[in-house]
């Protein structure tokens, strides 16, 4: 079964149905859950969610999809404590199933089986034999959708792979990934019916078949069946795989080192000139030689890190997804004070004047000491998760949340002084990833609903909502703060004068990047704007000349928001875990 959505409307219901009827089938070896378990990936929603497949009588493996992990409140750590692992493998009568998580990490981004899940999944092959018949399990299809999925054909196609199964797409249906039999399963919600439902997968000798059953029905004739056979690899077809031609256009850009990770980064790196820091999705913060990109020191956490660091009077902060803030000696990783929330710290830092200002999944905004971690200040009062990196502006800190609002706090004892929403029911368009620019006592957002908005600082009050471009999350400011830039989402940067009544749009770049949905920022430095792409390509442009000066591909995953340390080196880091200094 697949895509129980446990927090929709009629999850809970269909979930419960479904596993009193799996209760009563007395040939069933094992069950599969493919992924979507939940709708939110909220703490609540998983326990519920484990609470109603405990009472099943038959053996359960699951693993996590999108819903689970690029809206998680906890960065996955919920569900991993839950329910072990978001990946596994385990043998059954002669077969080897084995099963990766698949995000997005990042709410829109594409899907990506995560680094640690492909190292993992090297060891585990390595350790089968060549004719072992394998079954492989993910939630998404094993093609395009995922934006690494040949990480996974590439594999599997080595081995005797019998088939592959998923779900995602809600519908019984056929697949071919590369030679492989694929196979998606139905959504366990009834949606337009009156009644959800699943597959039963029965295995023969030489052929297995794959027929829907829903709750208190008979079993269906089965609507798709094939031969089980040892796997030759001797197709010659070319496939699909990502293009690197862009860098040929521009060879005077260069990496001067890339380091790979042992797991996906999904923040920024920060730097002090010497050191780099960044945190990765195993609760590993490592340190690298911005000279070389060698690692100097790692610092294990017992969370997922989305947080990205900030550097101070040699000290590296950040939080984890374990609910902690560390603070860490730049120069050793040495522990220099942790302070602990009541839910995963996903949101990242800004410092000023000795004070830390953050947010995190209890509800919570904080100022904290910088020097010892102590609490100054604390507004428990947020509707949903924080995410995102808060703005300091003169006396307010202002930041988005998981749930419909922007808020301005007072940055010197945390008074609310004002929230904000764009009067949006659907927390999904909501500003929780925004990351807000402000000049002029005009603080300026793009949440999911695709609207670029100015906000009067001062109350809170709306001045301007500007639809005329598709832009989604992803902005930035000039550095003499005149424009706000903005990425659509196909093809073009636009650009806004700041000001408080609507400018429209100044101009309009396009730079050919094609769909584009990520929320990494536009940063604009020494004469540059600088950002990244759902497909591993970052852009530099002037903004006088509004041309395009360079691009380069560095991976096919996302690219986080940039740190450009000057016009010439610019710090990348991408979904997959590269960090890459990049030379031009």
């Amino acid at each position: 079964m697949t895509d129980t959505h446990v927090g929709s409307s009629t999850g809970e219901e269909d979930l419960r149905r479904t596993v009193a009827d799996l209760n009563q089938q007395k040939d069933l070896d094992f069950i599969l859950l493919t992924g979507d378990v939940t709708e939110m990936g909220t703490l609540k929603e998983i326990k519920l969610a484990k609470e109603i497949l405990s009472s099943l009588t038959k053996p359960v493996y699951l693993i996590p999809g999108n819903h689970d992990t690029g809206w998680s409140e906890s960065g996955g750590v919920d569900f991993i404590r839950n329910f072990r692992d978001d990946k596994f493998t385990f043998d059954h009568k002669g077969y080897r199933f084995i099963a990766c998580a698949s995000g997005p990490y990042v709410r829109m981004s594409d899907g990506h089986i995560p680094r640690d899940a492909t190292v993992w999944l090297d060891n585990i092959l390595k350790n089968t034999p060549k004719d072992m018949p394998v079954v492989f399990i993910n939630h998404y299809p094993i093609d395009n959708s995922l934006d690494n999925w040949y990480e996974a054909t590439d594999r599997i196609k080595k081995y005797n792979i019998q088939y592959a199964i998923c779900g995602h797409g809600h519908a019984n249906k056929a697949f071919d990934f590369e030679g492989v039999q694929g196979t998606m399963g139905r959504s366990n919600l009834r949606a337009k019916d009156s009644l959800g439902g699943y597959n039963v997968v029965t295995m023969a000798k030489d052929s297995v078949y794959f027929a829907t059953k829903k709750p208190g029905l008979p079993i269906e004739n089965p609507w798709r069946k094939f031969a089980l056979e040892t796997f030759k690899n001797n197709d010659t077809k070319a496939y699909e795989r990502p293009s690197y031609a862009i860098n040929s256009t521009y060879p005077n850009v260069k990496q001067r080192w890339t380091y790979h990770s042992k797991a996906n980064v999904i923040s920024t790196p920060a730097t002090d000139g010497k050191i780099v820091v960044v945190g990765n999705a195993i609760g590993e913060i490592e340190a690298l030689s911005l000279n070389d990109g060698k690692v100097i020191w790692t610092y294990k956490t017992q969370g997922a890190i989305y947080s990205s660091p900030v550097m101070v009077k040699g000290t590296v902060i950040l939080g984890s997804g374990d609910g902690n803030i560390y603070a860490l000696e730049i120069k050793t990783g040495k522990l220099l004070w942790k302070y602990t929330a009541k839910a995963a710290v996903l949101g990242s830092a800004m410092v000023e004047n000795g004070r830390l200002y953050i947010g995190a999944s209890d509800n919570s905004f904080r100022a904290l000491d910088v020097k010892n971690g102590n609490l100054i200040w604390e507004f428990n009062q947020v509707e949903g998760a924080i995410v995102g990196l808060p703005l300091i502006y003169k006396d307010k800190v202002i930041f988005g949340a998981w749930g419909k609002h922007l808020y301005a706090l007072n940055k010197n004892d945390g008074q609310l002084l004002w929230k904000w929403n764009n009067g949006n029911e659907n927390r999904m368009f909501s500003p929780a990833m925004v990351t807000p620019v402000a000049v002029n006592d005009v603080v300026y957002i793009a949440a999911p609903d695709r609207v670029l908005t100015a906000i009067d600082v001062l109350d809170g009050k709306t001045l301007w909502r500007n639809k005329e471009a598709t832009v989604r999350e992803s902005i930035g400011i000039a550095e003499d703060k005149t424009l706000i830039f903005g990425k659509t989402m196909n093809d073009e940067v636009v650009a806004y004068k700041t000001q408080r009544t609507d400018p429209g749009i100044a101009w309009r770049l396009n730079l050919h990047f094609g769909y584009e949905h990520v929320p990494s920022m536009l940063i604009a430095k020494d004469g540059l704007v600088v950002f990244g792409t759902k497909n591993g390509v970052v852009y530099a442009f002037d903004p006088l000349t509004q041309k395009e000066i360079w691009a380069h591909k560095i991976d096919n995953a996302m690219v986080n928001t940039v740190n450009v340390i000057n016009r010439h080196k610019i710090l990348v880091a991408t979904m997959d875990g590269k960090i890459t200094l990049l030379n031009n």
